[in-house]
């Protein structure tokens, strides 16, 4: 009774900050997600899928301040050719954005469009609610009550640059709470990309369904040396002989809870969810993933890298889930960490739950120091300790990065995590 009292009374506290958006098309999924998030209670330790990890200051009712952090270093992605939206502390910026018009896409703000007939009445919250069962996932039902601000967008062809959802960080308790709903029409491709530390603590929500034949590709950068907490939400639903591949990197922050829900419902799908994680010190990262197959000859891939040091922890928690009908299903999950000294430390669950005959399903985890072998190898032939180390600690995240398809983007990727080990280099 004492455990139940706290998380109502955590909950209220929280619940009590904040106003739900009244009227417009969303009004009924708020108050659905509201109802939803006081009858389950915000996580705490106790809950099976937070035990790794201290939900508190992502639930408590006054954002933990963060510091604010000089960075002389370029922006990631800015070089590219893209259509820039920019969020401060989680609201637009209008000035600092680009023009929201592009070929094969329409996008909305999600704080501006009110009207009944919006294509997203049907999509906001559907498959946050879905996302729930079996696993419950509180902060997500949070997102939709009382999220602020996003982007609805609407890709209908294939447009001729990537999305950039650009977030900064100006307030030391700031609070954002951010949702963005995407939907991909037959036979339509995109990317979005994301990057920025956001705000002192995020929450942010991220529906995508991706209708037959098309494909969505997504690679997110979380923040640079900033003391953010966040928790991130990906819900997805693929048709038949549709394409998913999303990866993120994440370069420290005190707390980051990135979740994805996945469900192919689609035969002959593809879903890639892939993530490199470097973290010094004060860090806690957690990967939590759930993959359901519900059709027939789907693949998904699931691979996770973590580099740790001076005291960081990583978490992943990957599930492979396989129903009954889900022949030929093709699932792989490998979680890794290389911890650079003896006081870090990873906690991994894979999990796989088949129902299926006619699989093949995989999934293996480990941790581990520098190969010392590999280490002597290259000194050997002149390379100081400090590169040699960053060398094959690049190799490690290695398999992690291919997963981004586009080259500029995989190489971006790499100079930020080069640049991360060098400033970090003992």
């Amino acid at each position: 009774m004492a455990d139940a009292a706290e998380k109502i009374s955590t909950t209220d506290a929280r619940l009590g900050g904040l106003s739900l958006p009244a009227g417009g098309w969303s009004e009924t999924a708020r108050k659905d997600a509201l109802a939803r998030v006081q009858a389950m209670g915000l996580p705490e330790r106790r809950d099976e899928y937070w035990k790794y990890t201290r939900p508190d200051t992502l639930t408590q009712a006054d954002a933990v301040p963060a510091a604010l952090f000089d960075n002389d270093e370029a922006p990631i992605f800015g070089e590219m050719e893209r259509l820039n939206i920019v969020f401060v502390d989680g609201v637009f910026d209008a000035e600092a954005s680009d023009d929201l018009s592009l070929e094969g896409v329409t996008i909305d703000r999600l704080a501006e469009a009110a009207t009944d007939i919006h294509w997203a009445r049907d999509l906001y919250g559907a498959l946050e609610t879905k996302g729930q069962d079996p696993v419950a996932r509180p902060l997500a039902a949070l997102n939709t009550a009382f999220a602020t601000d996003g982007v609805l967008i609407h890709v209908t062809g294939n447009p001729s640059k990537p999305i950039n959802l650009t977030y900064h960080h100006r307030s030391e308790t700031s609070d954002a709470i951010l949702h963005h709903v995407i939907r991909l029409d037959p036979g339509a491709e995109v990317t979005v990309l994301e990057s920025g530390p956001a705000a002192a603590r995020f929450n942010k929500c991220m529906e995508v369904e991706v209708a037959d034949g098309a494909t969505f590709h997504h690679v997110r950068a979380q923040g640079r040396d900033h003391e953010r907490r966040a928790a991130t939400h990906i819900f997805a639903r693929l048709g038949t002989e549709s394409v998913f591949k999303s990866f993120t990197l994440t370069a420290n922050g005190v707390l980051t809870r990135n979740e994805c829900v996945i469900e192919l419902t689609g035969d002959d799908a593809v879903a890639h969810v892939a993530g490199a994680c470097v973290g010094d010190g004060d860090f806690h990262h957690d990967d939590t993933v759930f993959i359901t197959h519900d059709a027939v000859g789907c693949e998904s891939r699931q691979v996770f890298k973590k580099v740790l040091r001076n005291g960081a922890t990583g978490v992943f928690q990957g599930k492979i889930l396989v129903k009954k009908d889900a022949q030929k299903t093709d699932g792989y999950q490998i979680s890794q960490s290389l911890l650079l000294d003896d006081d870090s430390q990873f906690l991994a669950k894979p999990e796989l739950e088949i129902y299926a005959d006619d699989v093949a399903c995989s999934h293996g985890s480990t941790s581990g120091a520098i190969d010392e072998d590999a280490l002597f190898y290259l000194r050997s032939r002149g390379v100081p300790e400090g590169p040699a180390t960053d060398l094959l600690t690049l190799a490690f995240l290695a398999e992690a990065v291919e997963e981004i398809e586009n080259e500029d983007l995989r190489d971006e990727i790499n100079d930020r995590l080069a640049a991360w080990l060098e400033r970090h280099r003992s």
